[in-house]
Order: structure tokens, then sequence, then C-alpha cells
């Protein structure tokens, strides 16, 4: 096999640098730990965004991969296939709808929110046609497609990819008062992450999505929360907004949905919503392929119990504990929920991507974002004791930081 050192060479000569890795080439993983090409083992801190939830290779989900690649993988949406049903009726009881439009990514799945929120303003709110607006939040990433990007206030992710799709408003992410100024008689959505994560692991103030709710359901407009990072027992619930009672009109799902195995997106929502859409109007080849459906179907069967959950929540504490303890030492500032951490680091000791090669010399994977701020995502798998060490890990490396 080829080095590490080989391979990022040809990596970085061969393909689009529409990326920046750290310096790591992975060859097999399993649980929360990964091994490199050499053999070198790294706990894995990052869960691919929280696609892997579950952890590498999870028995029940790989079980269920395997069996179905066995039978069938695809017929696309021109015919019924014999997980379908059970993929529709488990995510609409996990998130208590009536029905589910599956996609494949998560940006497939805004999309298809955004088309979704337009018709039914149009069909059942009575907006003027070609009207629609949906309120955003500053920060926000929902993905990278052309009409996402248009309403992102990301230099890196917008800049030169013009021109933009209007019917977007931007507002100030945590602001009740910036969503009530910006709502007019042609807004039919508010589109919200519950959780900002690509912005920090950024947590708004308490009561802000129940202020969300109750202004959607006064003014007539549809709520939907993004989950595809914060959903599926990240933040110890099974959606970020039951932290607050508060449920959506749109559910936006992804990542852990896939099990870490393919890609599996899908919008939830009633059918009073959900039932604008005719034959024709949305699809996907690949949306709601029996693999993908018998891939959520187990990540569904698991979390129906509640023990992710509890876990994410019970490890969550250990780790919010054991970094606030650092606040002063190298880190700024803390923020998340569950097994989900957003940690400021002191721009005069190091920057985000610094700290992350540290701990990748550490055998500990982060990843930074917006210069100073690393984000810890673990498996929930994940044990007690490696979670400690690898807190262990960033506190010895922001010390040989602090005395270069």
């Amino acid at each position: 096999m080829a080095t590490s050192a080989e391979l990022i060479e040809v990596s970085e000569r061969r393909s689009a640098h529409n990326y920046h890795p750290l310096p790591v080439v992975i060859h097999e993983a399993h649980g929360a730990w990964v091994t490199d090409v050499e053999g070198k083992r790294y706990l894995d801190c990052l869960a691919g965004y929280s696609s892997l939830n579950f952890g590498h290779g999870h028995p029940k989900i790989i079980e269920a991969a395997q069996e179905q690649l066995q039978r069938l993988t695809l017929t696309s949406r021109a015919f019924y296939h014999d997980q379908f049903a059970q993929f529709c009726a488990g995510l609409g009881d996990l998130t208590g709808k009536d029905m589910i439009l599956p996609m494949n990514t998560g940006a497939e799945a805004v999309e298809t929110a955004i088309k979704v929120a337009r018709k039914w303003g149009y069909q059942v709110k009575g907006v003027e046609p070609d009207q629609a607006n949906i309120i955003v939040m500053d920060g926000n990433f929902h993905g990278r497609t052309t009409t996402i990007i248009s309403f992102s206030t990301d230099p890196e992710a917008r800049e030169d990819f013009g021109p933009y799709t209007p019917g977007f408003r931007i507002v100030r992410y945590g602001s009740i008062e910036a969503i009530k100024a910006a709502v007019d008689a042609n807004t039919v959505a508010v589109l919200v992450e519950p959780i900002q994560g690509e912005a920090g692991v950024l947590v708004p103030e308490d009561g802000y999505l129940s202020e969300v709710r109750a202004l959607c359901s006064a003014r007539g407009l549809l709520m939907i929360a993004d989950e595809i990072q914060s959903g599926l027992g990240r933040t110890g619930h099974t959606f970020a907004c039951d932290h607050e009672g508060v449920v959506p009109d749109v559910y936006v799902l992804g990542k852990a949905l896939g099990g870490g195995v393919v890609p599996v997106s899908a919008i939830a929502a009633n059918r009073d919503v959900l039932g604008v859409i005719q034959p024709g109007q949305h699809g996907s080849t690949f949306g709601g392929n029996p693999l993908a459906c018998a891939v959520g179907n187990a990540v569904i069967e698991m979390l129906s119990t509640g023990e992710f959950q509890a876990r994410a929540a019970k490890l969550g504490e250990v780790l919010h504990t054991r970094l606030r303890e650092l606040v002063g030492k190298g880190i700024v500032e803390v923020r998340g929920r569950g097994l989900w951490a957003g940690v400021d680091i002191d721009p005069e000791l190091a920057t985000g991507r610094e700290v992350s090669k540290a701990l990748l010399a550490r055998s500990v994977l982060v990843k930074d974002t917006h210069g100073s701020t690393i984000r810890l995502a673990p498996p929930i798998v994940v044990s007690e004791d490696d979670l400690i060490w690898a807190i262990g890990q960033l506190a010895d490396a922001l010390y040989e930081l602090h005395n270069q």
C-alpha cells in the first residue's frame, strides 16, 4: 500500500481543492476509532459532522446493509419496493408526522423543504405567484447548492457563484424580533437550525425556538427545522427542538439517517403540507432506494429505544464539564448540547487548525471552523474513558502550545 504522504500528494494533485483536509489518510475504522494506512489509530471526535452518530461500522447497520446488498439495491421510484413502507412509517412515527419525502443528501433535503414551502404558500396560503419569501438566519449552513448559497452569509460559500436565487430574507440568528420585522404577507416559512453547527455549535437562548414556533403558528408560516446535524440523538434528545418541546411543521433530516453507510435524507411533515406535492413535481433517482431504506430502518429502530439519546445526554455532561475546566487555559468559550461542542480557542494562542493539527499528532481527530473554533462531536458509542482521554489530550496540546 502507498504511504500517507504518497496518497496525499496524488489527492492534492488530481482532485479539486474544495476541501482542506488534515494530513491523515484513514484506511479502516470501528466504533469511535479509525486507523490510517500506516496502522496508527485515532479517536474520531468529528464523526463525519454527525453522520456517524452510531460509530463506524455499527453491527446492526452493517448487517442491514449487507443483507439488502445481496437482494436489491435500486428500483427507482418508478416501482414500490419492500423496504419503502417501513421506512416512511418508521420515520413518520419517530418524527410524529404523517408523511415522508426521502432524498439522498442533506442539501437535497433542504432544497426539497424550500420547494414544498413555496408550493404550500401558493396553493394553501394563497401567496401571489412567484412572490413567496422564506426567512433564514445569518451564520446559517444548509448546504452548498446554488439556491442554498444564495442566502449564505459565509463569503467562502457564496462569493463568485452568482447570480443568486431570490426569495430569502436573512435575519439575525437568535432574535425573534428580527424575524417579526421581516415577515410580510408573502412570507411562507422560517428556516432555522435549532443549533448552528458550521457556525461553531451556536445554541440560541432558551425560549427562542418556542418563540419561533409561536410566531409561525400565529402568522400562518411553516416552521422548518434543519436537524441534519443536530438531530437523531446528537444532543441528548431525538431532535434538538425537543429541548424546548417544540415540534416544527417540517423536519429536515440527513447525515446520521444513513448510519455512515449510504447518503440518506428526508423531510417529514403532515399531509396538509407534504400533500401539495404531486407526481412529477419533485423526485430523485436514488431517493428512497432499497439500500438506503434498509439502512434507515436500522437507524430508526436503534433510535426508537431511546438508548442513544440517553447515552449522548450522559456523555454530554462529561464532555461539557471537562471542557469548561479548560476555559481560561487556552479556551475562551465552550458551547453546545449533548455530545456536541464548539470550542473557541484563544486566538493569541493558536488558530483552530493549529489546535486540530496538534490533536492529530496526539491521535485525536477534530476539525476547525471560522478561524479559532474547533468542533467536538464524537460518535455516541464512544466510551467515557476514551472521551475523557481525548479532552486530556486537548488540555495537553493547549499547554504545549502555550509553552512554545
